[in-house]
């Protein structure tokens, strides 16, 4: 997809947190420019108050739409005929949709009909309906607790004199009860589409679709990954590139080629044994 595709980025304020905002924006411009960037919800509700100062940094549009009726949420329909109306327009390439709800599915699915890409994002708790009908997905809460997680700067390298195997090995055992504590305390949301499945899918697509001496391209592996679990990002299991996350499952040979002077070099895989 180039650079340049023009996306809606449609947000449904009753379903996500203000927290998220800049991360949401952050990540579709990765995939083209927000040309369309408008958020869903009564603006008069109190509960909404701490979107005002996000909106205002990130040039976000709110859309005001009354709760007319106890129980029924007017703000997806708002956002849903808003979606119709961009897509006839003819302005964009795809559509950003982030909520939790599993009203959007079918919208989804529509924009995918009219051939936009349609990028979902939301928590971990948002259903399987709704990420399956989108051509990617994103768990905003992993990726917020993942960025949280990477240090603001490298570690300075300790002064003290080096340790030998028997101390950090004792080190790391006095160490482990913290880190399993920490842990508990802090339980971490996990992608509804496991490493065991990513696992037996890897191994199935690298088996039918390497080449004669069983291998294949990494990014090719990537793009298909992605195409049967619209859910899975190797930032969900920890890692910020695919060929340290393939290299980590120990089922895999890698090898760089390049296939000339002035090309530059293409990761390959393959099945071990």
């Amino acid at each position: 997809m180039p650079s340049d595709s023009r996306f809606a980025v449609l947000i449904d304020a009753d379903n996500v947190s203000v927290r998220y905002i800049k991360l949401i924006l952050d990540e579709i411009s990765k995939d083209g420019i927000a040309t369309y960037k408008r958020i869903y919800g009564d603006w008069t509700n109190p509960a909404l108050v701490s979107w005002k100062s996000a909106l205002l940094d990130n040039s976000v549009i709110p859309i005001q739409q009354y709760s007319y009726t106890t129980g029924k949420n007017a703000t997806d329909s708002a956002m849903i005929i808003d979606a119709m109306d961009i897509l006839y327009s003819g302005q964009v390439e795809g559509f950003c949709l982030v909520s939790s709800d599993s009203d959007f599915t079918r919208l989804a699915a529509r924009l995918r009909e009219s051939g936009m890409t349609v990028v979902g994002m939301g928590e971990s708790k948002t259903p399987n309906s709704f990420i399956a009908a989108c051509n990617r997905f994103l768990y905003l809460d992993i990726l917020s607790a993942a960025d949280e997680d990477e240090p603001d700067e490298p570690p300075k390298p300790e002064a003290s004199p080096k340790k030998s195997a028997a101390q950090k090995k004792s080190a790391a055992k006095k160490a482990a009860p913290a880190k399993a504590a920490k842990a508990k305390e802090e339980p971490r949301e996990e992608p509804k589409t496991s490493l065991r499945t990513i696992r037996r899918a890897l191994r199935s697509i690298v088996r039918e679709n390497s080449d004669e001496d069983e291998w294949i391209i990494i990014g090719k592996v990537g793009n298909i990954l992605i195409k049967r679990y619209p859910d899975f990002d190797v930032r969900n299991f920890g890692f910020s590139k695919l060929t340290p996350f393939l290299d980590s499952l120990e089922m895999f040979e890698i090898k760089s080629e390049r296939k000339d002077n002035n090309s530059s070099p293409q990761m390959y895989v393959r099945l071990k044994g």
